[in-house]
Formats: structure tokens, C-alpha cells, sequence
């Protein structure tokens, strides 16, 4: 009998059972649509550096950032940059300390308390009591103590000249209490033996605020300091008057009691006696500048 006009032909039938069982066919990629092929392409595994069909491996530009590699920075290795990479800022905070070789006048007075001081700021300290010490230091304390004592002192010792010539000669130096008499241009009601340096352009009054009995203590404002200074007077040294050229930092009832000319500092009350180091530190920045 022959077949129905509607049942397919064998050879037609074939064709049909082996493009459902995803047999070849006539199309170049074995019989499948555009969107089976894009899903079956294989995923390209990518390596820092490899090669692809692409340039740059067939990532966007976006990720081929995020996989640039971060470069390593070593203080004072080389980079593309003249100066290891670093900002400005960066750089100035690397830049390193001066060190200076601090003394300590040694001979009288409550010179321990102002190596403690400074010791609290990271600083090391040597007593100066002879002239082949004092050659060892860069800038020197002048301790509270007895003026007239210090300056006997300092002639037997064989300080006073050596000292008198590397403060001319710009050492810096800060003297309180009984140092501020002996930096000073003019004592005004020193004994007559009594020597001084007249480091800095000023008129003093030994014990001009009273005897023992009349010390005190009170806060004063000193310039370039955040909050007030605890300032200790024990048979403290006034301040008559000063020259032009001397800088007031720190006043008590409109009379100066902290005072530079350059690198020579002067102090009429003992700012090592408080546990406060913050004029001791500015001794210090003033003649690392």
C-alpha cells in the first residue's frame, strides 16, 4: 500500500531525530541557535599578564585597574617619582632632628630638676663644671640658685671667661631665676664683685618680688603655648626694664617674666620645679629653627 501523503518521508524523519539528538547538521556550528552558542563559549581564564585575543585579555578598563598591582614603597627606595613617591608633607616630616648636645651649668642650684625636664622631652643632658666641659655642649641651662654664689663659682672654676666667649659667640642659653640675673645687661642691687654676661638687653632686681617668705605661684599666658604655665617664683629676680630688641613672652601684672633676644632665653620664675616641660620645649624648637 502506498503512503499517506502525511507521514513524512524516512529520509526527512531522519534528519529530524538527529537534530533533536544534537547530531552535525548543515549549519557550521552543529545545529545550534546564536544564543546557545554565546552560552557555551568557554569562559576565558585570565592571568596577571597573560595573553589574549584582546589587548589587554578582554577585561573593560575598569578591571584592568582594579588588578593593576599596587607598588610597594620603601622609605628612600626609587620610583618613578624623584622622590621615592612621597608627598611634600610626607617628605618634611622624614626630614631628621637636629641633635644638640645639651649642658646643664652644674656648679649651684636646682640644676637636677631642669636635667629631669628635659630628659621628659627625649633629650640627653650632660653638668657642665669645667671648661673642657662646657666644649662639649651646643647650648647651655643656667640654673636657679644664688646669683652671687654662682658667679664666685663660675671665676674659680675657670667657667666665667669660657663661657663669656661661647655666648658671644652665639651658643644659646637660658637662664632662670638666678641665670636671668647673670644673663643680664644690668643688677641693678648686685654686690660689687658681681659678675654677669649681659647676654640680653635688661635691667633685673635681685629678690625684686621679696625674700623667702614672699615666693608664690600663680599662671601666667606665655606666647606659642596652648593653655596657661604654672609659674613657680621663690625669691624671684624683677624685671626693671628691657631694650628694644628683646621679645616679652610671658608677663605677671604687666611686669615680664619670660623674655628672649635670639637664642638667649630668660626666665624669672623655675619652670623646672612644675612637671611641665612646655618651656623647656620651647627653648628647644626656638634654636632647632
Amino acid at each position: 500500500m502506498a503512503p499517506r501523503p502525511s507521514d513524512p518521508a524516512p529520509a526527512q524523519a531522519a534528519t529530524i531525530v538527529r537534530a533533536v539528538e544534537g547530531s552535525a547538521s548543515d549549519e557550521p556550528d552543529g545545529g545550534s541557535s546564536r544564543s546557545e552558542r554565546s552560552e557555551r563559549r568557554p569562559v576565558p581564564t585570565i592571568r596577571p599578564g597573560s595573553a589574549s585575543d584582546e589587548r589587554d585579555g578582554g577585561s573593560s578598563r575598569s578591571e584592568r585597574s582594579e588588578r593593576r598591582p599596587v607598588p610597594t614603597i620603601r622609605p628612600g627606595s626609587a620610583s618613578d617619582e624623584p622622590d621615592g613617591g612621597s608627598s611634600r608633607s610626607e617628605r618634611s616630616e622624614r626630614r631628621p632632628v637636629p641633635t644638640i648636645r645639651l649642658g646643664v651649668l652644674a656648679l649651684q642650684g636646682a640644676f637636677a630638676k631642669h636635667e629631669g625636664a628635659l630628659t621628659s622631652l627625649g633629650e640627653a643632658t650632660r653638668q657642665v663644671r669645667t671648661p673642657a666641659q662646657l666644649a662639649e655642649v651646643d647650648a647651655l641651662v643656667m640654673p636657679g640658685g644664688e646669683s652671687t654664689t654662682m658667679s664666685r663659682l663660675l671665676t674659680t672654676s675657670g667657667l666665667f671667661e669660657p663661657l663669656a666667649e661661647r655666648i658671644a659667640s652665639g651658643m644659646p642659653v637660658f637662664g632662670t631665676c638666678a641665670g636671668m640675673i647673670l644673663l643680664a645687661t644690668d643688677v641693678l642691687d648686685g654686690r660689687p664683685d658681681q659678675r654677669s654676661f649681659a647676654a640680653i638687653d635688661m635691667a633685673v632686681r635681685r629678690n625684686g618680688y621679696g625674700r623667702q617668705v614672699d615666693s608664690f605661684e600663680t599662671d601666667i599666658d606665655v606666647t606659642g603655648l596652648d593653655r596657661p604655665f604654672h609659674a613657680v617664683f621663690i625669691r624671684a629676680p624683677k624685671v626693671e626694664s628691657v631694650g628694644t630688641g628683646v621679645e616679652i613672652l610671658a608677663e605677671h601684672e604687666g611686669v615680664p617674666v619670660l623674655a628672649r633676644h635670639g637664642v638667649v632665653y630668660v626666665a624669672s620664675f623655675h619652670p623646672e620645679l612644675t612637671g611641665d616641660a612646655r618651656v623647656h620645649a620651647a627653648f628647644l624648637q626656638s634654636i632647632r629653627r
